[in-house]
């Protein structure tokens, strides 16, 4: 079975910095493009970053732009999404998924892994 397991997510103060991972199982890392989404309270699922199966292409969402990075061990099977100058807005379940897709934007969710609460307080 595929399965993705996201950990990291804590309570963080507005202009903190929080490393997010994302275990990967069931797959070759190369057989999926892999990307993040966030769901704040009350909102829907948005993408966030994806990293293409081929290692080198990512894809931003601009709102986090020069403050999220996105990398990824193939070795290790694990994803991370490296969150820096954090504010409020970022505050949100996180959840890592493998995706049709990832070129200059991220493609729909084939397999969802549970999340990891980020709190980003002012």
């Amino acid at each position: 079975d595929v399965q993705l397991q996201a950990s990291g997510g804590g309570l963080v103060q507005a202009g903190g910095s929080l490393r997010l991972s994302c275990a990967a199982s069931g797959f070759t890392f190369g057989e999926y493009s892999i990307g993040w989404f966030r769901q704040a309270p009350g909102k829907g699922r948005d993408g966030v970053s994806c990293i293409n199966r081929d290692g080198r292409t990512t894809w931003y969402t601009n709102s986090v732009k020069g403050r999220f990075t996105m990398s990824s061990d193939n070795a290790k099977s694990m994803m991370y999404l490296q969150m820096d100058s954090l504010n409020p807005e970022d505050t949100a379940n996180y959840y890592c998924a493998a995706v049709m897709r990832c070129t200059d934007s991220i493609g729909s969710p084939i397999h969802w892994g549970q999340g990891t609460l980020v709190t980003v307080s002012s």
